[in-house]
């Protein structure tokens, strides 16, 4: 049989929600995002949304689904780089080349007919979210808001045309090594010239707390590949998303001379809760979430931002010693730093100076839509 790929109306988006969890059921590391995350995120209610286009599509074989994928126009994006870019995402597909090409075929012939002339991904559905594709660290689960997928998925997309554009990289470190001396010297030398004030966020001003993260944030990302300047609606779902499981360890602002000039935010690894769930919660098996809730024990570094004004004096450091300290107080054992640009030469140098090292590459791909 022929395979079919078929347009996903709003009214049967459950139907391209359920798509990953029937593929990815017995794939071993892959851990399901809650479907009611995934929900949100679709829904057009999403911030995102405000900004954004897609359609949505499934591949059935037999009648049987057996790939998804979303074709996304951010009209953010192009207008910031006077650009026609689209991007598909949510990409999943069986084994199967040809559902694979038929797949991503459809989402670039749609972008195709709204004029635009790139088609760049997976982003899922953009930079501010997962993104990326997974090709080397398939060994072990992905942490909270990355991506996992099976190895031959490259090999599919590269089949369709697709070629690389930007890898970004994932760094691990374990809790308990000492950094080295001479990283403990530029960090005191870093305190001792500048006028630092480490602290953590202040739950109880929250809102104005936030406001500074996202002045730092629009800040240091500026120049980065692929940044997209966040709405204040985007920004604060993001932080709202979390707030309900934030301690002030999580985040730590480093103020210079009295103003914000860094932050870092590192959260537990959620996706050792979401393991035991499967993709939604059930009587069966909400004690045992709610108990690895409680024992989680790594974490994630998802952001970690200087000011350009404020770079050179040895800040990273200063925060990534107090996100290592902080681990440890936590309990975690370890945790990821991620996602780094390839070629963000200084922060990779960074990493490897604090004993991190890289253990999982991601991979965006582009072509013509043509």
């Amino acid at each position: 049989m022929p395979v079919e790929v078929s347009s996903v109306p709003e009214e049967a988006i459950s139907s391209f929600i359920d798509v990953p969890y029937a593929l990815n059921k017995n794939l071993k590391h892959w851990v399901p995002e809650p479907k009611s995350e995934v929900r949100a995120l679709l829904s057009p209610a999403h911030p995102f949304w405000k900004h954004g286009r897609r359609r949505l599509f499934i591949a059935r074989r037999n009648g049987v689904p057996a790939g998804c994928v979303a074709a996304i126009i951010n009209d953010a994006h192009n207008r910031y780089y006077s650009d026609k870019c689209g991007f598909f995402g949510f990409f999943e597909t069986a084994d199967d080349a040809e559902v694979s090409s038929a797949l991503l075929g459809a989402a670039s012939a749609w972008l195709k007919e709204q004029g635009m002339d790139e088609v760049r991904g997976p982003m899922n559905p953009s930079t501010n979210e997962s993104c990326g594709l997974l090709i080397d660290g398939f060994d072990s689960e992905p942490l909270l808001m990355m991506p996992y997928n099976p190895p031959y998925y490259a090999a599919h997309i590269e089949n369709a045309g697709f070629a690389k554009v930007k890898d970004l990289l994932a760094f691990w470190r374990d809790a308990p090594p000492p950094l080295p001396e001479r990283v403990e010297k530029i960090i005191a030398r870093a305190v001792e010239r500048n006028k630092i004030c480490l602290r953590p966020i202040n739950l109880k001003k929250f809102d104005s707390e936030l406001a500074a993260i996202k002045d730092i944030y629009v800040h240091a990302w500026s120049e980065n590949w692929g940044f997209v300047p966040v709405t204040d609606e985007e920004f604060s779902n993001i932080a709202k998303s979390f707030k309900p499981i934030l301690k002030p360890e999580y985040v730590c602002m480093l103020e210079v001379d009295g103003k914000p000039a860094a932050f870092s935010f590192a959260a537990p690894d959620l996706n050792q809760a979401f393991a035991v769930t499967r993709g939604s919660l059930n009587p069966l098996n909400i004690i045992p979430f709610l108990l690895k809730l409680r024992s989680m024990n790594r974490g994630r570094l998802l952001m970690l931002g200087v000011k350009n004004e404020f770079r050179g004096k040895g800040l990273e450091l200063v925060l990534i010693k107090q996100v290592i300290e902080n681990s440890r107080k936590l309990g975690w054992t370890g945790g990821e730093l991620s996602w780094i640009l390839e070629d963000n030469f200084k922060i990779i140098n960074v990493m490897e100076a604090v004993g991190c090292r890289l253990y999982k590459r991601y991979r965006i791909y582009s072509r013509s839509p043509a």
